[in-house]
């Protein structure tokens, strides 16, 4: 061992003892030796190690959240190198998805999607591209001050053809395994953003905010297929969203739970009636009831399937196998009347049982998350200022037993700050569900947590309910969902595209990039279609 030599060989302090020069002489010499560089010539040949920074959006400044998650990046391509790995260690930006559309909506003034279409979407998609690499040397004077050593110079951006082209090979390479679907599904959706969003997503801390709302307790009169004590009856149902109830399209209750028939007492408007609803939910409803009311018989919720009764709108009075009563397992007594309003276009348990009745879905609330003509008396409203109106208008055909506002946790968009809705899409989804128990095995087996507690706990119960995921968003700039499908009904047909040689051999042409409008011009003729 050779004691004449004493480290650090270069006096990086400078002479002082304040930090700030000390990190500035740190820096300077960093820079003047090229110590990363050399760092890399140095382990050339050795095994590579692939370190891709997950990347930020140069829209926007770094906070203090890159600053702690950017130490913990810097620890893995550190100690990988001492442990004699090549590690190239390069920076990429993310250029794609909604932050960057928003910010270039910003900076342009634009607040509605027409003035998109107006100024053309390759302008509006050129300005995307100028607009994400704003403040790319903030960042990299940010990451240099940390003291992290990163190649900027060969970053690679998710808007570059050949990431495109990767996004586009990963999407076949699934979709090959039998991995993707295109699927309807109630999503959380974005009528601010025109875009649905993951679960993941409504799920940040800044997601669930208060709010108001008006919930209503509404009336079903029974019209046939019932037991005679039944005949001149009506069920209960309790919503939290009114403006969903112009789609209703069925009830369901729970098979095992005990439904009571009561007659109101008392000196209302509805004295003499008779309602049904969970015997365990009638004390909850002794004011509407009356004091006096009577229970007058209990059947179980299976007894009661079937049952048909009035639609409170007619805008689908004819829509096949609707207007009766459904079986659910997810029927509680916790709240409201024990007996749930179903519209499948807006929930997703309503959605899978209607589904196993042959009830499908209506759609009367477009991508503003406005009233269409399916329900003129409510024609361009947006759906939560409707609610008003939907009121008054079952009130004025004493449907409403019950009017209250309450104040409870709902999810907002973490973006635009506006109330979500659900809603169903047409979406494209990755089948994490085939290989879920094979993640849960290789988390619990194969991974070493640390604290190990993560395992098993929040990461750990998250991936045992994961659930397929949406990939497809409804936006203007972003990479393409690679597919091409038939318009013609009667000659179905799906492709799916992998690589831009793929698609110059289909179309004839090489796209001169895979944003729109460029990908939009991609037609063909239908290959099956005589």
């Amino acid at each position: 061992m050779d004691v004449g030599h004493v480290y650090p060989k270069v006096d990086l302090t400078g002479g002082s003892s304040k930090f700030p020069e000390m990190e500035t002489e740190v820096q300077k010499f960093w820079k003047e030796d090229d110590t990363f560089q050399a760092s890399l010539e140095q382990s050339k040949g050795n095994p590579e190690y692939v370190f891709y920074d997950g990347p930020p959006f140069a829209n926007g400044l770094p906070h203090y959240g890159h600053l702690l998650t950017g130490y913990v990046k810097d620890i893995v391509p550190r100690y990988r190198t001492m442990a004699g790995n090549h590690v190239p260690r390069v920076f990429g930006w993310d250029c794609h998805g909604l932050p960057a559309e928003l910010e270039a909506e910003k900076q342009l003034g634009i607040t509605d999607k027409a003035q998109i279409h107006d100024m053309g979407l390759e302008k509006f998609n050129e300005y995307c591209a100028s607009s994400v690499l704003r403040y790319t040397d903030e960042w990299e004077e940010y990451v240099t001050r940390q003291a992290r050593w990163v190649d900027f110079e060969n970053g690679y951006k998710t808007m570059d053809p050949n990431y495109m082209e990767s996004v586009i090979w990963a999407f076949k390479t699934l979709y090959d395994k039998g991995l993707i679907y295109q699927g309807f599904r109630v999503l959380p959706y974005s009528w601010a953003e025109h875009t649905p969003l993951s679960n993941q997503e409504t799920r940040l801390d800044d997601s669930y905010k208060m709010r108001q709302d008006p919930t209503l307790t509404v009336t079903f009169p029974v019209t046939g297929n019932a037991p005679e004590e039944l005949a001149d009856a009506a069920f209960l149902a309790w919503t939290t969203t009114p403006w969903t109830l112009p789609s209703n399209l069925a009830l369901a209750v729970h098979p095992e739970v005990d439904y009571a028939l009561v007659r109101v007492g008392g000196d209302s408007e509805f004295t003499g009636q008779k309602f049904v609803l969970a015997e365990a939910l009638v004390g909850s409803y002794a004011k509407e009831l009356g004091e006096d009311h009577e229970v007058l018989k209990t059947f179980k919720g299976a007894e009661l399937e079937g049952i048909t009764y009035e639609p409170i709108f007619d805008y689908f009075k004819d829509h096949a196998n609707s207007f009766k009563i459904l079986l659910a397992d997810y029927v509680t007594t916790e709240d409201g009347t024990g007996v749930v309003h179903q519209a499948p276009g807006f929930g997703e348990d309503d959605m899978a049982t209607t589904a196993k009745y042959g009830i499908e879905l209506v759609m009367p609330v477009d991508d503003d998350g406005k009233f269409t003509s399916l329900t003129p008396d409510y024609e361009g409203q947006l759906v939560f200022d409707a609610n008003k109106d939907i009121i008054r208008d079952l009130k004025a055909k004493g449907r409403v037993i019950r009017h209250v506002t309450i104040e409870h946790s709902y999810p907002h968009s973490w973006r635009s700050g506006e109330p979500l809705i659900y809603k169903a899409m047409p979406a494209w989804f990755v089948k994490v569900s085939a290989f879920r128990d094979r993640m849960v095995e290789l988390n619990h087996n194969e991974i070493e947590w640390m604290p190990e507690h993560v395992r098993d706990g929040q990461f750990g119960k998250w991936l045992e309910g994961a659930r397929d995921w949406n990939i497809s968003r409804s936006r203007f700039w972003g990479s393409p969902i690679p597919v091409w499908m038939s318009d013609d009904d009667k000659y179905p047909r799906i492709d799916v595209y992998g690589s831009l040689d793929e698609l110059e051999r289909d179309f004839g042409q090489r796209p001169k990039s895979l944003h729109r409008p460029h990908i939009d011009e991609l037609v063909r003729p239908n290959p099956d279609d005589p």
